[in-house]
């Protein structure tokens, strides 16, 4: 287990992600997802990863072993956490003290009590046995060779009722050899400009080097991070995406984005900050969580544009609309086709899907007339991009649609039996190179049934179909004041194996407008897999 970087060591990037992130609600990390997750950070390049509490569960003790193993640490020191020595014994004789030894970490991170009340009631200890057991424990550490970090639980909260204990704890921990001491607004209800005061002092008082956990439970953990930044904190903990205990922690991506593009430091090695959304997007999915489209620097919809407005602005120079290019964090930017889209955004929409427009104006107009129309019937076309490069292809040929097959007709029967047991069959009846197919078929579901009587029907002409996928399926009831009269919206995703896009359809039943969006998923599947549209 090694770790080399180019970084020296004047800012510190550490990541909780193993341990604090773990704690959200629905997050259940086995050891091989955590082992995952460290190799992605470690690509990423923070400079310390968190792993767990070694001998406090056998999770964490197993990650520990496995990690000096397993992985080739290349920019990231690994970090065990664990607490203080109990009260009335010493450092060198606590079994979790020395687990911490044995997790064979070089970086060891201790929480420790700084509130006088969580002394008091929560250590059942005096304020004095506290301080012994912070300088103890650390001492010791530090004559075993090992790093150590002093996290100071509840700092913030303990600093308001009690300032000049909260700062001995502080000096404490410097004195008797921690390389930072970190100051962690455990409840998360601090604001930026009570952290960059509180941060500022103690930084002058006891002259320690001084680091920022953040919770995010007033919305503020990111700024609360940046603002430790500003009064002098050189440390800065994180999540992944935030993630973390009640609504999470300062998300590591923002931070460090800002950091470097907006305070100009580089935290991470040379080039790393473009494998941001990559990373991001790679440990949701270890996690088994959407990744969140409107998360800052790394979200679906952190560059994607609506407005004409912004449009016409953006086609002139796209950062009158943008606070950085997208491609510095790895995203890219998306121009979003809706009932507010106006030239411009059409245009640029072309471009991104490689069909020129050719400066026509009058085409360009239809098509915008066609979006509105369509889209005060319930098509959303922001969320279905296939759909809508089939209805641009089909304007731009003069309003023929790109056809692949001829549907005569289609029906789904669903039967519901005495015993309790269904039975749900569809039927279709098309056209596909001069020969006429009828194709029927039994599904989980009468739209199920139509997926597959449309593909039995199909794959004997065009074959490429065999590796396209339903992977997501939405429906929407428009219009709910008329129950089950109610106009319907269904959007489906589709994927070949290499590239996923959606289509949507829009009917007063649900079945119907799940045709609508079949039809236009396999048409675009035949398109992009290259295949010539009938003439």
């Amino acid at each position: 287990m090694t770790a080399s970087s180019e970084l020296d060591d004047s800012f510190h990037v550490f990541d909780t992600t193993l341990r604090d992130g773990a704690q959200r609600e629905g997050i259940n990390l086995t050891v091989a997802d955590k082992l995952a997750i460290a190799r992605h950070l470690d690509d990423f390049g923070v400079g310390f990863i968190e792993g767990g509490w070694p001998g406090a569960n056998p999770r964490d003790t197993e990650f520990f072993a496995r990690a000096q193993q397993e992985i080739d640490f290349r920019n990231a020191q690994l970090v065990a956490f664990g607490s203080t020595r109990r009260a009335g014994t010493t450092a060198a004789e606590d079994p979790q003290v020395r687990a911490l030894l044995e997790s064979g970490a070089p970086v060891i991170t201790l929480v420790a009590k700084s509130h006088d009340r969580h002394v008091e009631l929560a250590l059942r200890t005096t304020l004095d046995e506290n301080l012994a057991m912070v300088r103890d424990t650390v001492s010791f550490l530090k004559e075993q060779g090992r790093r150590v970090f002093i996290d100071c639980e509840h700092f913030f909260d303990g600093y308001r009722a009690n300032p000049e204990y909260a700062k001995a704890v502080v000096r404490t921990a410097s004195e008797a050899g921690a390389d930072v001491v970190v100051l962690c607004d455990t409840n998360g209800g601090m604001l930026p400009a009570q952290i960059q005061a509180v941060v500022s002092t103690v930084l002058a008082d006891t002259g320690a080097r001084l680091g920022i956990h953040a919770q995010d439970d007033t919305g503020c953990a990111v700024a609360n991070t940046l603002a430790a930044v500003d009064a002098g904190a050189t440390h800065v903990q994180c999540t992944a995406n935030g993630y973390g205990e009640r609504v999470g922690n300062a998300n590591l991506f923002p931070v460090v984005a800002a950091l470097e593009l907006k305070y100009g430091k580089q935290v991470l090695p040379e080039g790393h900050l473009r494998e941001m959304t990559r990373i991001s997007h790679a440990i949701a999915e270890v996690v088994n969580l959407t990744p969140s489209t409107h998360q800052p620097y790394v979200g679906l919809s952190a560059f994607a544009h609506k407005a004409g407005l912004h449009a016409s602005a953006i086609k002139v120079d796209p950062d009158l609309y943008q606070h950085i290019d997208p491609e510095q964090v790895g995203n890219t930017m998306r121009m979003l086709v809706s009932d507010m889209a106006g030239r411009a955004s059409i245009e640029l929409k072309g471009k991104e899907l490689g069909i020129d427009l050719g400066g026509d104006r009058e085409l360009v107009g239809r098509v915008v007339e066609r979006v509105k129309e369509r889209e005060l019937k319930g098509y959303t076309y922001e969320a279905a991009d296939a759909s809508f490069e089939l209805l641009l292809r089909a304007e731009v040929q003069g309003g023929k649609p790109l056809s692949y097959f001829e549907v005569e007709s289609w029906r789904a029967i669903v039967e519901d039996r005495p015993d309790g047991s269904h039975a749900n069959e569809a039927t279709v009846k098309l056209w596909a190179k001069g020969e006429r197919i009828v194709a029927t078929a039994e599904g989980n579901g009468p739209v199920n049934a139509l997926d597959r009587s449309l593909r039995v029907g199909l794959e004997k002409i065009y074959p490429q179909l065999a590796k396209l996928e339903l992977v997501d399926y939405k429906v929407r009831i428009l219009e709910g004041k008329h129950g089950t009269n109610s106009t319907t919206r269904v959007l489906i995703s589709t994927s070949d194996g290499t590239g996923e896009w959606s289509t949507v359809g829009v009917a007063d039943n649900v079945i119907a407008a799940s045709w609508q969006a079949l039809e236009d998923a396999y048409t675009y599947g035949l398109l992009r897999a290259g295949v010539a549209p009938a003439e």
